[in-house]
């Protein structure tokens, strides 16, 4: 079984504030790199134990050099910096995708961090009248390459989000709980990580029961609204 791990920065454990999620934060932004290897590692471990036989990282956070290479799993290759290819690289015959450290779409009431595409404005997206943000979008591009979204972490909203989207079998591991848009009740990355790499072994084993996320019929109309 081959993966694909879709990653992103706001959802990952321990993060609740925007200077953690650019170069710009400085120290903030070098820990948050250091949580989000630990968040992707686990699951790493969790879709290994669970029978995989490879696992691609996509480093997808906006600043296209979150990875710490120093901290890389062993088993896993990554992705990394700009002119990624069409498709991302998708393209390669995975069998399943998962997607870590996601946000759910913005003015979402309880999401941390929360928005789609950007942060800085209030930008919002509707596929043929259905409001999408990012944890959609990353699935309908693993749909088109054939394979399902199976494992989503990240905060609660996100997690309620990915329910909605891909179905009840999807599984999810929520790492915090929003309180604000920039404040969260938090769980230690200990325990957050001990419960993605369940939740990816899981994921595993129950994969092919959740459906490709496609959209009904060919795009006929994306609205946004800044």
């Amino acid at each position: 079984m081959r993966v694909y791990i879709l990653t992103d920065l706001e959802g990952v454990s321990g993060l609740t504030m925007w200077s953690q999620c650019s170069p710009d934060g400085g120290d903030a932004y070098q820990m948050a790199r250091r949580l989000l290897m630990g968040d992707v590692n686990a699951a790493v471990d969790g879709c290994y134990d669970g029978g995989a036989t490879e696992v691609v990282v996509l480093d997808g956070h906006g600043w296209p050099c979150n990875m710490h290479p120093e901290l890389m799993h062993p088993g896993a290759e990554y992705l990394c910096g700009r002119g990624l290819p069409r498709g991302w690289d998708m393209d390669r015959g995975f069998d399943l995708g998962m997607q870590v450290g996601a946000h759910s779409m913005n003015r979402t009431r309880d999401g941390v961090l929360c928005h789609t595409q950007n942060h800085a404005t209030d930008a919002r997206y509707w596929y043929n009248g259905r409001e999408m943000g990012e944890l959609g979008q990353g699935a309908i591009e693993m749909a088109h390459f054939g394979f399902p979204c199976v494992f989503v972490s990240g905060d609660v909203a996100a997690c309620r989000e990915a329910k909605a989207f891909f179905g009840e079998h999807c599984v999810t591991v929520p790492v915090k709980q929003g309180l604000g848009r920039q404040c969260a009740r938090l769980m230690a990355p200990a325990k957050t990580r001990e419960l993605i790499r369940a939740g990816a072994c899981e994921a595993m084993k129950r994969g092919k029961q959740v459906p490709l996320f496609t959209i009904e019929s060919t795009i006929e109309r994306v609205e946004g609204v800044r």
